[in-house]
């Protein structure tokens, strides 16, 4: 029965099973390859800024990260890979616990499920999604730890959904063992702790796979460049289409490696589209929550005003779980909330009835989209009420500052209070410019614009206070002209149409496979509500996904 290690020699890696005592050099699972031709392919492509530079990394070895949990990893058969593939594959949250409290299933083969398949296509240069990063080097020994506790007797009764689950994190949120980067050089050693709301999933039973890549500095670095690039991790591709489609940003590694079946789920985050945008590009459901429920310290920030993590999942249901299993207040992030929300977590087995939806519908979308505008007619004739408006004009002059002027004060504040300083050596965001113009080839291929504009910009705190309180006005206004006036649940957008609206508005937006282009890119519709309404949503998009289960797994990623 072939396993793992057979795989890899077919495609041309290198086994460290064929090291030998008589070489010095460390062993190797994975060798560079000239990906000349794949950038020649993007030459020119009608999105400009898909028109790579690079794709692989110039700083990550693939064998750091794959080579400590090989040897367990390449035990496993393809035999025993297929046998696991109907209990796992596509699975929901509780029928991956069912299969476990039978005895079908156990938590160390999970884990070696999607090790699994990790390995097997981020190693090959052909399908790689340049997505894992980062792997928890004692996930597995973690695993077997929950495995002897539920054989025992001694695991928690009662305990959260989340528990044995294997859930990989974007690489701007803390996690202790594991490095921060925040797809950025200058935090390559960035030692940490946990951040609050990984502790969360830790204290519910979670396990950290690993840290996926992302759009560098969250996509608050350079201008008109590729969506899911950083410098750490090179250019993550949508499994979808690679090199074909945008992964979308800035949680690109979050929305492929659940699109790709890499984990159960993953955790996001969000300033203005950064959840909601790689969700709906790689077709999964994504959360991106009112700012408050869910803590931010320990998460490396853009701005403490609009930032929120969020769950990325395959489906509603998980979706809720994971989310439940994050929230908590937190003393040190001063938009913590203290209210609970007991509902949440089992919003997603709870759909509204269809006939009591009553939704909002922009006109703009309905001329312009036929995937949206068949949906809304579908939905209708289920019996969901649905009220065609146009939103009234706002402005949303001044937004750039408040990204600028948070980040430059809360960077240096994450840096003092979330790092162990002493393996970083920068300080604010001028040292993070003079540290990548040192090298800009390396470190900054598509310039690093937007950080200029951070340096360069002159607003005063008393006036983004006033951008704050009027943004805030403008974006509530945006929506509430429709929410309030109809007596609306919520109103229907697409992908991050209006992320940005719903950011300044501090509204929370959930996304929900819709369906595909003709050329095969996934659509997903968009439910946007008023403050801590993710119940709602969450139940409300359950009905959606019931009624229209449109995901489908990506051809070549099955």
């Amino acid at each position: 029965m072939k396993k793992v290690l057979l795989l890899l020699i077919v495609i041309g890696v290198t086994s460290c099973k064929q090291h030998t005592s008589e070489t010095t050099e460390a062993p190797r699972i994975w060798e560079p390859y000239d990906d000349t031709k794949d950038i020649e392919a993007n030459a020119d492509h009608e999105k400009e800024r898909m028109r790579y530079k690079l794709i692989q990394s110039k700083v990550l070895d693939k064998n750091d990260v794959f080579l400590p949990l090989y040897d367990e990893v390449s035990e496993m058969t393809d035999a025993a890979y297929i046998a696991l593939k109907p209990l796992v594959l596509e699975k929901n949250i509780l029928s991956l616990q069912n299969s476990i409290k039978k005895g079908l299933l156990t938590y160390e083969k999970l884990v070696l499920f999607y090790l699994y398949r990790i390995y097997k296509y981020e190693l090959d240069n052909k399908t790689t999604l340049n997505t894992v990063i980062t792997l928890n080097e004692k996930v597995l020994q973690e695993a077997r730890s929950l495995d002897e506790k539920m054989r025992k007797g001694t695991h928690p009764n009662g305990h959260h959904p989340i528990y044995g689950m294997p859930i990989l994190l974007k690489d701007n949120i803390n996690t202790a063992g594991m490095k921060t980067t925040a797809g950025s050089i200058a935090l390559m050693d960035n030692d940490v702790d946990d951040a609050f709301i990984v502790k969360r999933l830790k204290e519910n039973g979670a396990l950290i796979l690993g840290k996926v890549n992302l759009s560098e500095w969250a996509y608050f670095l350079c201008s008109g460049c590729p969506v899911g690039y950083s410098a750490v991790g090179g250019q993550t591709m949508n499994p979808y289409g690679r090199g074909q489609f945008e992964t979308g940003g800035s949680s690109s590694g979050s929305g492929t490696a659940v699109a790709a079946n890499y984990a159960v789920a993953a955790v996001g985050t969000e300033t203005s589209g950064s959840i909601l945008s790689p969700s709906s590009q790689n077709s999964v459901v994504g959360l991106k929550p009112t700012v408050g429920l869910l803590s931010r310290s320990g998460i490396v920030p853009i701005s403490s005003t609009l930032d929120t993590p969020g769950p990325m999942t395959k489906n509603t249901i998980d979706n809720a779980i994971l989310l439940s299993a994050m929230t908590g207040h937190d003393e040190l992030d001063s938009a913590s909330i203290q209210e609970e929300f007991p509902g949440i977590g089992t919003a997603g087995l709870h759909p509204t009835d269809l006939k009591e939806m009553r939704l909002g519908a922009f006109s703009s979308l309905l001329e312009g989209d036929t995937i949206y505008s068949a949906t809304v007619a579908q939905l209708k004739s289920f019996g969901v009420q649905v009220i065609e408006f146009t939103p009234p004009e706002t402005s949303m002059d001044g937004f750039l500052s408040i990204l600028n002027i948070d980040m430059r004060n809360d960077l240096p504040n994450y840096l003092k209070n979330h790092t162990k300083t002493d393996t970083i050596k920068i300080k604010d965001i001028a040292d993070v410019v003079a540290f990548n113009s040192a090298d800009s080839l390396v470190r900054i291929p598509y310039g690093q614009a937007l950080f200029h504009g951070i340096l360069a910009d002159t607003t005063s705190a008393e006036g983004l206070e006033k951008i704050k309180v009027n943004l805030q006005a403008n974006g509530r206004s945006f929506f509430d002209a429709a929410l309030d006036t109809l007596e609306l649940d919520a109103v229907l957008s697409i992908n991050n149409y209006h992320a940005g609206y719903a950011a300044v508005a501090k509204y929370p937006a959930l996304t929900v496979p819709m369906g595909y282009k003709n050329s095969g890119e996934p659509i997903s519709l968009t439910f946007i509500a008023k403050p801590f309404n993710e119940t709602k949503l969450l139940q409300m998009g359950a009905a959606f996904e019931n009624a229209f289960p449109k995901r489908e797994s990506p051809k070549g990623y099955e």
